[in-house]
């Protein structure tokens, strides 16, 4: 049974929000004030209430600063205090893998290094505490998979150290790339660098939420209070009690009829190059008994633009329809296995212990063929077999 949560932003995202919720969610104060302890940060205190959006009451939490902070850190300077803590090895390295997306974020607007960027809002103490705070409740929780829904973006202008920029902010649209987002009608900012760079880390399902059995519900408070929403992030935690691992994935199709054959393999490598998870051709029968092709692509959801772009401008098609379905993956691994004629990475998929398939890499048996000039089937059973004798079988 795998512990899961599902980040509902229905009025955006930001760190102290994700804080939030954990608190709202349990996650003991004084838990909290120990682990954040660990950085030697200092110079801060915690507040943890309840409030109220539209009726609706939820945890919120605030930093609260003893003197100024008019530090200016560089993602090196936070990247040694979180691993120089004493925090463990998972919380450290997922904070630190936050700071790294914020930090690539900001390199590619500046233009800059990313060892040359210094944080400005997103480098202070508020931050630090709200983005190792949030991992720590994402530990302390056991969640082990993390969903979230599409992005809401608000608009107008938001004044920083920078000056007066519009919104989203840049660091925030540079992190929300190839993620699912729509405009929600609010003036205002819903989505800050630091929530989009925590949620983007934790996950890269966006969509529906996933079958799950449902445990608590968690709300953290924002600190705005918009007209037609309640300023509050809800998390779902839930069990996935499925035997079998399962995700949603979006179907991009369309029919071709007039197309040269020769471009369809181009046009599968440029797919699989913008983040296809697999295409496939099937032969049809069209009107006016028109023989034609079904091209069938498996993708991401944050990947759809591009592969539709990439459709619609690499073959003749003058248009796709596309659908979102959930599959059913079995549980596999990867394993080399030494055999006579070299290493062949195999696919391994168990089901209470009992070996249930074994696929050789394909491109491995046939570099190994090519090589050893040898069939490639040959290749292909010596693998299955090596594989078959380690386990007894």
């Amino acid at each position: 049974m795998m512990r899961i949560a599902y980040f509902d932003c229905f009025s955006g995202i930001s760190g102290d929000m994700i804080l939030g919720t954990m608190v709202d969610l349990g996650l003991p104060k004084a838990k909290l004030e120990d682990e954040l302890d660990k950085l030697s940060l200092g110079g801060y205190e915690i507040t943890c209430s309840t409030e109220a959006r539209m009726e609706i009451k939820g945890s919120k939490v605030k930093v609260i600063l003893k003197e100024k902070d008019t530090d200016h850190r560089s993602f090196s300077d936070i990247r040694h205090l979180i691993a120089g803590s004493s925090l463990d090895k998972d919380t450290k390295e997922l904070s630190i893998k936050v700071f790294h997306r914020l930090a690539e974020a900001e390199a590619k607007i500046h233009r800059k290094d990313i060892d040359s960027i210094y944080f400005h809002e997103v480098g202070a103490v508020d931050s630090i505490v709200d983005v190792v705070g949030s991992v720590v409740g994402i530990k302390y929780f056991g969640i082990e998979e993390v969903y979230a829904s599409r992005i809401p973006l608000g608009s107008g202008f938001i004044t920083c150290q920078h000056g007066t920029l519009p919104l989203p902010a840049p660091a925030t649209l540079e992190l929300l790339k190839g993620k699912p987002v729509y405009e929600a009608g609010i003036m205002g900012e819903m989505v800050t660098p630091t929530g989009a760079a925590i949620i983007t880390t934790l996950t890269d399902k966006f969509g529906r939420m996933p079958s799950m059995i449902i445990r608590d519900i968690g709300y953290g408070v924002g600190d705005k209070e918009f007209r037609d929403v309640p300023n509050l992030l809800r998390v779902v935690l839930g069990d996935d009690e499925r035997e079998k691992e399962t995700d949603r994935v979006t179907v991009v199709e369309t029919n071709i009829d007039d197309m040269n054959p020769e471009v369809y393999d181009f046009l599968m490598e440029r797919l699989f190059e913008e983040g296809a998870l697999d295409v496939s051709l099937s032969p049809l029968q069209m009107k006016k008994n028109r023989p034609s092709v079904l091209l069938r692509v498996i993708c991401h959801e944050g990947d759809k633009a591009r592969v539709i772009d990439t459709i619609l401008k690499e073959s003749t098609s003058f248009g796709v329809r596309y659908y979102e379905v959930e599959r059913v993956k079995v549980p596999r691994r990867l394993e080399e296995v030494e055999t006579r004629f070299g290493k062949v990475t195999v696919k391994i998929y168990q089901d209470d212990g009992a070996i249930i398939n074994v696929s050789p890499e394909y491109e491995d048996c046939k570099k190994i063929a090519k090589e050893k000039k040898v069939p490639l089937k040959m290749v292909y059973n010596e693998a299955v077999k090596e594989v078959l004798s380690s386990y007894k079988i």
